[in-house]
């Protein structure tokens, strides 16, 4: 069968959370480890930093590119990176979203993100457009990486817009490395997909090959192609909408490993059950649907209780467990974290009864 591995992301960029196992294609790094990542967990072990956008630039119809520097020259290069690694942006109105780095990896004096703007969206991309204007200083922790490249022999890169974002540093790093390589890349008009030139660019090297699809001038990517012409056994990574994330799993050739990004998590209530939550220093009971979360129960109580992403990315959430079993829906935590803690807006409890400390 072949390895599956998906991420949840938030639109215009990337993060992450992980499902499913994947299926290793070597040992050997593509390249060196960065010092500050934690290889278990991908989560950064360096402090917030405040950033500053040096420069902010339309690179497609509705999405920004902003290059964020250090606020001083002379503090030193900022912390390393690998390609499907993230920023977390804390942004003016305190949220907290995750933006996939699209830049080059090997630039230590600044990270680059993109983000498109989301008119229906929970507002961190109008926010990104509206209020980072150059000059503007930002919160930014990481960089972690929950979408990593592993080695392969060959890749096939499949990206549906915004989601090229994370996949361009990984077109670089295929390219230098040596191996075959393919990518779709899929959006509603050329002027809405940004990086298109860069990655056109790749495209004419002898080890690349670049498929675009505008959907208004050829309509929506036919899944029974996308793997045309593909190396067997290439390492398979998509970022993009749900319908793509489907049909490239649908789609995917035997012996092939499946590394998915999605936009937005799963949000399957499927077997979820009713459970009660104590909230030991309140003294409060509280009862958690099997259709609601254990967030939106808790602040029914003490609506003063933290949360941010609702997701599971950013950790705002995290409660100490005093009793209980927890089923874990995130991907942020350790495991030696998740022995006492877990993020209330994503998990649940494996049973009747959890005990928090709140």
């Amino acid at each position: 069968m072949p390895g599956i591995r998906t991420v949840a992301a938030v639109a215009g960029a990337a993060l992450l959370v992980r499902r499913a196992v994947r299926s290793r294609m070597g040992t050997a790094p593509l390249w060196p480890m960065p010092a500050l990542e934690n290889p278990v967990s991908g989560r950064p072990r360096g402090r917030a930093q405040r950033l500053r956008v040096a420069a902010r630039t339309e690179v497609a119809d509705g999405v920004v590119r902003l290059r964020l520097t250090p606020r001083d020259p002379g503090s030193g290069p900022l912390p390393a990176w690998e390609p499907g690694a993230h920023l977390d942006l804390v942004l003016p109105s305190g949220v907290v979203r995750q933006y996939s780095l699209c830049g080059d990896p090997a630039d230590r004096t600044a990270y680059t993100v993109a983000t498109r703007l989301i008119e229906d969206g929970r507002g961190g991309s109008r926010e990104v457009h509206e209020k980072l204007a150059e000059g503007a200083e930002i919160e930014v922790r990481g960089p972690r990486n929950r979408f990593p490249l592993e080695p392969a022999h060959a890749y096939v890169f499949v990206a549906g817009g915004i989601g090229i974002t994370p996949v361009l540093p990984m077109l670089r790093a295929a390219e230098l490395s040596g191996a075959q390589w393919q990518l779709v890349y899929a959006g509603r008009s050329r002027a809405s997909m940004p990086f298109l030139d860069e990655v056109e660019r790749l495209g004419r090297s002898r080890r690349g090959r670049v498929t675009v699809i505008a959907e208004d001038e050829s309509g929506r990517p036919d899944a029974a192609a996308l793997f045309d012409g593909a190396p067997q056994a290439a390492a398979v990574y998509c970022c993009g909408p749900e319908g793509l994330m489907d049909a490239v799993a649908a789609a995917l050739p035997q012996g092939s490993s499946l590394h998915l990004e999605r936009f937005t998590p799963a949000t399957a209530t499927e077997g979820n059950t009713a459970f009660e939550v104590e909230l030991r220093r309140s003294g409060a009971t509280v009862a958690v649907p099997a259709d609601a979360t254990v967030l939106a129960a808790v602040r029914e109580q003490l609506p003063n209780v933290a949360y941010s992403c609702e997701q599971g990315f950013c950790g705002t959430c995290r409660l100490r467990v005093v009793a209980g079993e927890v089923e874990h829906r995130d991907e942020l935590l350790t495991d030696e974290e998740r022995r006492d803690s877990m993020l209330i807006c994503v998990s649940r409890a494996r049973g009747g009864r959890l005990v928090l400390d709140v």
